[in-house]
């Protein structure tokens, strides 16, 4: 649903159709949205994403979903 390596946040209107696209094709009972990833998985030993950075992806995806949900239930 999200990078985790990137720094640039996603909205959650784009996170939310997103989902309801992939809850199109697969069902929305067949869904869970997620990072796909944790945010500090890089080959390297420091994250990438700063702390806040990481919190307001998982807002955005929060968001997201509850938008969704009213679309899709």
């Amino acid at each position: 649903m999200m990078s985790h390596t990137t720094n640039p946040l996603e909205h959650a209107e784009l996170v939310a159709g997103r989902i309801v696209r992939y809850a199109k094709v697969a069902g929305p009972e067949n869904l869970i949205a997620g990072a796909d990833c944790g945010f500090a998985a890089t080959a390297r030993m420091e994250p990438d994403i700063h702390l806040t950075v990481a919190f307001a992806k998982l807002q955005a995806l929060a968001d997201g979903a509850r938008l969704a949900s009213q679309q899709v239930w």
